[in-house]
């Protein structure tokens, strides 16, 4: 029974994996578009909103506690990982609410994602950043399946692949939006 668990958790981690090398492609195209686009006539440099270094800390932030919470339920420590996976969703909730409000504070210098008065920098940058956002949604019921998993003692220091695997997500997308935002950052 324990060769048939390491098979199972092998393949599920390969699986992962796969999404994520497929993901990072996704947004190696698009930033790769970006980079290009940067030698057009029409190129119109911005700044970063706000907003996106304070979601920048909440994701970091949420990484950690993430993982303090795999350390805890490692321990068998329930409540204390019950309180550090709520932490992370909070976290995750404030990176999505100052995401959206990175938004406004580009649509309030007048940076819109399409029309008029939209440019084709800042139209990268929407498409981006949402396509990131649309992998954080899922990353978010992700963590709220664990949440109630956990809440429902199917995670234990025996039992907590579903965890672990959570966990891998959630750091890809740490580092994914950390290498997007030093990416506009440093190439606008």
């Amino acid at each position: 029974m324990e060769l048939e668990q390491k098979v199972k958790e092998r393949s599920y981690k390969q699986m992962l994996l796969v999404s994520m090398i497929s993901m990072t492609m996704m947004f190696a195209g698009l930033t790769s578009a970006y980079v290009v686009s940067t030698k057009r006539e029409d190129w119109v440099n911005f700044e970063i909103p706000q907003a996106f270094y304070i979601s920048t800390l909440l994701i970091l932030l949420g990484s950690l506690t993430f993982f303090l919470a795999k350390k805890t339920i490692s321990h068998d420590l329930r409540s204390k990982t019950t309180l550090w996976l709520s932490i992370t969703l909070a976290l995750g909730l404030g990176f999505v609410f100052f995401q959206l409000e990175g938004f406004s504070q580009l649509i309030d210098s007048g940076l819109y994602f399409t029309g008029e008065k939209s440019n084709i920098a800042t139209s990268f940058l929407y498409v981006i950043t949402m396509a990131h956002m649309v992998h954080m949604f899922a990353g978010l019921i992700v963590l709220i399946v664990i949440l109630w998993k956990h809440l429902q003692r199917k995670y234990s220091s025996i039992n907590k692949l579903g965890l672990e695997l959570g966990l891998i997500f959630w750091h890809f997308l740490d580092l994914l939006w950390l290498y997007l935002f030093l990416f506009f950052v440093f190439i606008n």
